[in-house]
């Protein structure tokens, strides 16, 4: 019996009982798919045939193994372990899996780093996790194109080092970079503190290279500054969270590297002065790279696990940085120091050394760990119109307090992105339950606001429950078209993005 049937639908069983291959659908129409339910029969098969087809593949069982894989950082999330966890080297040894993983009806879901919030990479039972780790590599880089192509499991700031030292610049900055994978940022659709002026990882994507659900393996986009040919793949791919195909491979537009950042930051005896700033930077028509925001109870964190020089009796802090060219960076960051000290800033400072704007910077990078050393800490992630951020603010606070909850609010307040982050003690036994309350009216305060549930983290399988109230039906039935088209059979990372 071959690993692969050409025709047929269901898992087959023959006449010894053992378990066969089924035909792997093709790509194409249908009802909205359902992961198949776990069945060890086929689990074992499906691994018995993988070993068969590739035995040098590395395939581990390990309880350890399957347990240090089976969850990203999203807290409060407790998945099952998965069948296995996979290392393949190729993008062919993908193909291969998930044809496989296709015939047997075995769930794939792909995995970083690990460092998602959302639970995107989460295991599913009876499902095999797929880890990059030995396809890491930068297999082009193109300076006369501006252009770069690498594997899934390259680490971003690994990347980011390597093109710079060829003069060149890769925007996208998730405060994990030093850790997370360029193919978890693409899967996700990261964003960062660059991203008021570069956008999130999808404006950096100008290519992909995908096995389809049925093992076959396509490329997306190109390397020209301009291709209009066709749907836009590429977009539909970034920020898909595995569910719709398995990235292999990504093109990416860099950039010239701009000067070293100049440096502000600016304390604030309230946050509405914070705000005020904020709205003035904008009105002077500011794109500074960085615009971020601290609150009072962040500060403290922050400053207590790194000793930053914060002023910790604020109730508010800005970070403002520049990457203009020669004075204009100089300029920038001279008025964006009016608009915070006509704002009512309480104490400003500004570096032009590179050593001390990046200590500066390591600060406002280290609010989620600086949070997460107070108790069980669950970091949300929620936008809104620029114009609306006060209000968001406001609204964060103002159900931090009903709730009882401590908590400190830090993010992106450049583009409107907002992370509230809800601590509660370790051993607190409905501490999953509080946060699921508290974060849910900070979910509804921002659609009330024109705002989304997820800014750059994704939507995983912590939010899916909220995907329709934020997209609205139709557009939710479009995206379950899309689903059952590319993944007919529901095997890729189910359970994650779209309701059940």
């Amino acid at each position: 019996m071959s690993d692969r049937a050409a025709s047929g639908g269901v898992i087959a069983s023959s006449r010894s009982g053992e378990i066969g291959p089924a035909a792997v659908a093709p790509i194409g129409g249908g009802r909205t798919p359902s992961a198949p339910p776990p069945d060890p029969r086929r689990g074992a098969a499906f691994l018995a045939a993988l070993g068969s087809r590739l035995p040098g593949l590395s395939v581990a069982t390990d309880p350890a193994v399957l347990d240090a894989n089976r969850r990203d950082e999203t807290a409060n999330l407790e998945p099952p372990m998965p069948l296995a966890v996979v290392a393949p080297s190729t993008a062919g040894e993908v193909a291969e899996i998930v044809g496989l993983a296709a015939a047997y009806r075995v769930p794939i879901v792909p995995r970083g780093a690990g460092t998602g919030l959302s639970g995107g990479a989460a295991a599913v039972a009876g499902g095999v996790t797929l880890t990059f780790r030995k396809m890491a590599a930068v297999t082009s880089i193109d300076p006369a194109n501006l252009v770069a192509t690498v594997q899934p499991g390259m680490i971003n700031a690994t990347f980011k080092q390597a093109v710079a030292a060829q003069g060149l610049f890769y925007p996208p900055d998730p405060a994990s970079y030093e850790t997370c994978s360029i193919g978890g940022n693409v899967g996700t659709n990261a964003g960062g503190l660059c991203c008021v002026k570069y956008g999130v990882t999808r404006e950096s994507v100008l290519a992909l290279e995908v096995v389809l659900a049925d093992g076959s393996l396509i490329r997306t986009g190109g390397t020209t500054v301009k291709d209009v040919a066709g749907y836009d793949l590429t977009r539909l791919f970034v920020g898909s969270q595995g569910t719709l195909g398995v990235v292999t491979e990504v093109t990416v537009r860099l950039r010239p590297t701009p000067p070293p950042k100049m440096t502000l930051l600016a304390f604030f005896a309230t946050l509405g002065d914070a705000g005020d700033a904020v709205a003035r930077i904008t009105a002077a028509k500011l794109v500074p790279c960085t615009l971020e925001m601290m609150d009072g109870f962040t500060i403290r964190a922050a400053e207590e696990y790194g000793h930053f020089g914060f002023d910790t009796t604020a109730a508010a802090m800005l970070m403002v940085e520049s990457d203009a060219p020669g004075a204009a960076a100089a300029e920038e960051i001279a008025v964006a120091d009016r608009a915070c000290v006509e704002a009512g800033a309480t104490f400003t400072v500004a570096s032009t050394d590179p050593a001390e704007a990046d200590l500066l910077r390591q600060g406002r990078r280290q609010a989620w760990w600086a949070l997460e050393r107070l108790g069980l800490a669950r970091m949300e992630d929620v936008a809104v119109p620029r114009s609306r951020m006060s209000e968001l603010v406001a609204a964060v606070e103002r159900i931090l307090l009903e709730e009882e909850m401590p908590g400190g609010t830090f993010g992106h307040v450049g583009d409107g992105n907002l992370h509230p982050t809800f601590i509660v003690p370790r051993d607190d036994p409905h501490a999953a339950d509080r946060i699921d309350h508290a974060r849910h009216r900070v979910y509804a305060a921002a659609l009330e606001l024109g705002g989304t549930v997820t800014g750059e983290h994704g939507i995983g399988v912590a939010k899916r429950d909220w995907l329709e109230r934020t997209r609205g039906e139709g557009a939710v039935r479009a995206m379950r078209a899309v689903k059952a088209a590319l993944d007919p059979l529901g095997i890729m990372n189910p359970g994650k993005v779209l309701p059940d």
